[in-house]
């Protein structure tokens, strides 16, 4: 199967410079997209001269905007995603290609442990694909990871689901566990990026605790609002066993938190059919 090989790159001109040449060297016959995000520093230009389509925007979109972008334009049935940075060897995409032969529809590189930029992004990491794990009931090893072979048509089924922003991966792997589609990973080694990270610790973040809550609404929301349901109703329960004890009445602020447990269990209820019709496929 023809492959493509799409690098997102904002002003990555150094470490496309390195990267580039060993993609050629290691999938001469491959197709090789880098979609350029408003750079400043000539990435497009760099792209050009190592022999790449550069796909470049007038102003900078986002990560998964630019996974986009190169996902419509790819002509292989094999997308790859890497890292324009350095951190992703090209010499790791054989074994990625290997496991999408035995039938699965993803497969992801998970990083090891140097792979991590501090401990607090490692530690955050590791509590996502806990999250996750529980979610999908299956083994995470890397929720996060930008490194992965995919499926051109099984990808593109769900590019109106993705933010143009850096959960892109996020959500395209809950997306495949949601639809049945087989993920599989693969453990590889990380180098250090080159040039500087455009994560920002205190934006980025208050983003990634947005994730949480977008890993249970994308894959099944019912699973994070019946619980939080249920801890309500146990607290009014608990309230109003105490007034009662202590006063012999049932207060308001029991009713109350009865109340927010119904009400939470419906709109996860909603939720869940809200999901079910988001990945249900239109048939013409």
């Amino acid at each position: 199967m023809r492959v493509t090989v799409i690098m997102p790159a904002k002003n990555e001109a150094e470490g496309l410079r390195q990267t580039l040449p060993r993609l050629h060297a290691q999938l001469p016959e491959a197709e090789l997209i880098v979609v350029d995000d408003g750079s400043s520093d000539g990435t497009a230009l760099v792209a050009s001269e190592a022999g790449s389509r550069a796909l470049t925007s007038p102003y900078s979109m986002g990560n998964g905007a630019a996974i986009k972008r190169g996902a419509r334009a790819a002509s292989g049935e094999v997308l790859v995603f890497m890292d324009a940075d350095g951190q992703h060897d090209p010499a790791h995409i054989p074994l990625l290609l290997a496991k999408l032969d035995e039938g699965y529809d993803m497969v992801v590189g998970a990083r090891d442990g140097s792979g991590q930029a501090s401990a607090g992004r490692s530690a955050a990491n590791a509590f996502y694909n806990k999250l996750a794990s529980w979610m999908t009931g299956k083994p995470i090893a890397d929720l996060t990871s930008g490194f992965r072979a995919v499926r051109a048509d099984k990808f593109r089924e769900f590019l109106h689901l993705l933010p143009n922003g850096f959960s892109y991966p996020t959500t395209i792997t809950m997306a495949f566990f949601r639809s049945a589609y087989p993920v599989a990973y693969v453990p590889i080694p990380v180098a250090k990026r080159i040039g500087r990270s455009h994560i920002r610790p205190i934006r980025d973040g208050l983003r990634f605790l947005l994730i949480i809550f977008k890993i249970a609404t994308l894959y099944s929301p019912l699973k994070l609002f019946a619980p939080t349901g249920a801890a309500f109703f146990l607290l009014g329960l608990g309230y109003y066993g105490y007034t009662y004890t202590t006063q012999g009445r049932f207060t308001n602020m029991s009713a109350l938190l009865f109340s927010a447990a119904v009400i939470i269990f419906l709109i996860g209820l909603i939720s869940e059919q809200i999901t079910s019709l988001t990945y249900k496929q239109e048939r013409t």
